[in-house]
């Protein structure tokens, strides 16, 4: 009897992510530099808010070595985004901004454009923010949710440290919930976790799951 030829796992076609809220500028507090009508910004200094989340390096630094390509996305304009990305090293490509608002899906569809991906099969967007992960629902990837850094939590990393560990589950359950609401597929608590959520992703894929 022949033994069964094991299937090898598939690879992954390229991975996005959000910038603020999600790489750097743990709860997305760059938002508060836009000024009261939503539109502008009374402030062009986003160096404060330029530090990566917990894992956020470390996972860039894996995709790299398995040569997958990533890029990230964001809604700001050029003179902040540059601020707010200067700390990921080189590690990542840049996207511009994309004409229309999210949950439309060009944001995605040009970030992949710009790493020459070959597919939307094997593609991945990892976000805090509810309305990129629609945008990559709406564009046929896969979606990762990060629960505690991104905009739904909203809370400087200070703050979030500075709360008790009940109001931090409480607060982390609730964006949970929403990024599951959103269609996300998985949701995690930071990019400390990709590289497990990644593989169950892969496993999912092994058994013809689409996203």
């Amino acid at each position: 009897m022949l033994a069964p030829v094991a299937v090898p796992a598939p690879s992954f076609t390229a991975v996005l992510f959000g910038l603020s809220g999600c790489l750097v500028d743990f709860g997305a507090q760059a938002r508060t530099l836009r000024s009261s009508d939503g539109l502008s910004f009374h402030s062009q200094d986003a160096s404060p808010f330029a530090t990566p989340t917990p894992g956020a390096l470390a996972a860039l630094k894996s995709l790299k070595q398995q040569q997958i390509p990533c890029a990230w996305i964001d809604e700001y304009p050029a003179s902040i985004a540059e601020q707010l990305a200067a700390p990921l090293e080189g590690l990542i490509h840049s996207t511009p901004r994309p004409n229309n608002h999210w949950p439309a899906p060009d944001a995605c569809w040009q970030a992949l454009m710009r790493l020459n991906a070959g597919q939307l099969d094997g593609c991945v967007l990892v976000s805090g923010d509810p309305r990129l992960l629609m945008a990559g629902l709406n564009a046929g990837l896969w979606t990762v949710g990060l629960a505690s850094c991104g905009p739904l939590c909203g809370l400087s990393p200070a703050q979030w440290e500075a709360l008790s560990d009940l109001d931090r589950e409480r607060r982390r359950g609730r964006a949970t919930l929403e990024l599951y609401a959103a269609g996300a597929h998985s949701v995690i608590d930071h990019l400390g976790e990709l590289e497990s959520c990644l593989a169950d992703i892969t496993l999912r894929r092994l058994k013809a799951e689409k996203p």
